[in-house]
């Protein structure tokens, strides 16, 4: 397995960790508030200062920030999806009425949810990525925020590179609720199934129908376009809380690739300083580890 090359992150991925202007609020880029960073995934919807302001702004106490848009010249109305840095640059065309915006709609509604995440920083783990800025499950499964507040889940590249590419995956159903440590969806190669266990709680909003077609997108590109459904949860601190994340993430895969060592040690005697059998398709190389003996061991299941 060779490591990946470093890629700059792309823009639709919310960081683990943010700095004072990662995400500038739609407040302060309007003007009406002098420094505010979101804290809330760009899901206006659901967040509590952008409620507080709406209602400080009905009594008087400040203009809203489409009002404060709007005071500015035609070509400066700047669409607020590039305000937030959520897409290119665009001219709003609808005077800050986003509701009646098809592109509005449009984006928060299919655009955002169907793009992967084609541009992430990788860190290698004796040849298994860890995408930084991810939150990880110990059964090997990955969510990371969007910037509008779904959460998008997927395997991990440990996953796939141990049990080697799937033949097809038994995915849940747009509507249908996971619970976090429970078995939420399964991956199948010949014979064999494997259940994976949900990273969080949630309601499916949208499944990757590519991956239906073509199930070994997910192994040759687990963080990206390998993506599986994106769930919406309206406490997404909350539920991705207790996630692994950061350096924890890498400490956490150098811990299961040793963990991976004992077990093909065990079988075949040392491995080699470069890791011997470590490649892709781990299961495949050396059957003799038992499918369902590395799916309990490193999935929980």
């Amino acid at each position: 397995m060779t490591p990946s090359t470093n890629a700059v992150k792309s823009k639709n991925i919310w960081k683990a960790k943010k700095d004072k202007t990662d995400h500038p609020c739609i407040w302060m880029q309007a003007g009406v508030a002098k420094k505010k960073n979101c804290t809330n995934f760009y899901d206006c919807t659901h967040c509590k200062y952008d409620d507080s302001m709406a209602k400080m702004a009905q009594t008087g106490k400040h203009i809203t920030w489409q009002e404060a848009l709007r005071n500015r010249d035609s070509i400066d109305r700047t669409c607020r999806h590039t305000l937030t840095g959520r897409t290119g640059n665009r001219i709003c065309p609808m005077n800050y009425n986003c509701r009646h915006c098809d592109f509005d709609q449009c984006f928060e509604d299919i655009l955002s949810p169907k793009t992967g995440h084609s541009m992430v920083v990788m860190k290698d783990v004796k040849g298994f990525d860890v995408a930084q800025g991810y939150y990880f499950h110990n059964g090997h499964t990955w969510a990371s925020i969007d910037s509008g507040g779904l959460i998008r889940i997927g395997l991990d590249d440990f996953s796939f590179k141990v049990l080697g590419g799937p033949d097809a995956f038994d995915l849940p159903l747009t509507g249908q609720e996971l619970n976090r440590d429970k078995v939420g969806w399964g991956m199948k190669r010949k014979e064999n199934l494997a259940d994976v266990l949900s990273p969080v709680n949630g309601v499916i909003t949208e499944v990757n129908n590519t991956i239906r077609k073509s199930s070994d997108i997910a192994a040759n590109d687990p963080y990206g376009d390998g993506w599986l459904f994106t769930i919406h949860n309206s406490d997404i601190k909350g539920t991705v809380k207790n996630l692994i994340t950061d350096n924890d993430s890498v400490q956490w895969m150098e811990e299961e690739v040793t963990t991976l060592e004992t077990m093909i040690e065990k079988i075949t005697g040392p491995l080699s300083a470069d890791g011997g059998l470590l490649k892709a398709d781990v299961y495949g190389n050396l059957p003799t580890l038992g499918w369902h003996n590395l799916t309990r061991t490193f999935l929980g299941t």
